[in-house]
């Protein structure tokens, strides 16, 4: 059976799952650092890497606990987790091979005591994820404008307003305050969630953020944490 190995780990400020965008792209203010491990951290198998804008990421659902069998249908939360569709026509992290793609921004191409670092924006990724492969995004070939979503379309959410109390939003580092203001707009909660009493929360740069959700705002209503 072939095996493939990681090229790097990304370094993101979410610890868990929950709270994590739904997909790459959705929050341009969120950032991932791609630390390279050896023998892949070297700068020449970066070599031209900064004349592209965004990058492919290939990666591993590390967290995702092994199942025994393949299972051939899933239930998307986006469909309120009752309907099952196939999994080849889903993103679920349920797979065969248990692998992720990912389309993030380039922003930096940086050198951390002699090794070679990406910082990237627009990452859906936990912390420590393994990147088992990087390709660049090629516009001429990769777009498709009139590109269809299927039932992602159908069922997306609108952004919601996020009312972030000053006293409490001071307990989050002034440089990652966009960030999380982004991923919490994105609605961190299942599709078939929407209980306006419920406390919801995720862990984010080592705070526990918790909030609730009515309608189309979502109030933090406390951070925890250092």
């Amino acid at each position: 059976m072939a095996t493939i190995t990681p090229i790097a780990h990304i370094r993101t400020d979410f610890s868990e799952k929950f709270g994590l965008p739904r997909q790459s792209g959705l929050g341009s203010a969120i950032i991932g650092r791609l630390v390279f491990v050896r023998p892949y951290d070297t700068m020449d198998a970066l070599r031209g890497i900064g004349q592209f804008s965004h990058l492919w990421l290939i990666w591993g659902f590390s967290a995702v606990p092994e199942r025994s069998g393949f299972e051939p249908l899933v239930r998307p939360p986006r469909l309120g987790g009752n309907t099952r569709v196939g999994v080849f026509a889903s993103r679920s992290p349920f797979r065969p091979n248990r692998l992720g793609l990912s389309l993030v921004r380039l922003e930096s191409v940086d050198t951390v005591d002699g090794a070679p670092q990406l910082t990237v924006s627009g990452v859906d990724l936990m912390d420590g994820t393994p990147i088992y492969d990087i390709k660049p995004y090629l516009p001429y070939a990769e777009a498709i404008p009139d590109a269809r979503g299927g039932f992602a379309d159908a069922h997306s959410r609108d952004a919601l307003e996020v009312d972030f109390p000053p006293a409490l939003l001071d307990r989050v580092p002034s440089a990652k305050r966009g960030a999380l203001i982004q991923a919490l707009s994105l609605d961190p909660r299942p599709a078939y969630q929407d209980d306006p009493d419920r406390i919801y929360g995720f862990l984010f740069a080592g705070r526990n953020v918790r909030f609730t959700v009515n309608g189309h705002r979502l109030t933090v209503v406390a951070v925890d944490g250092p």
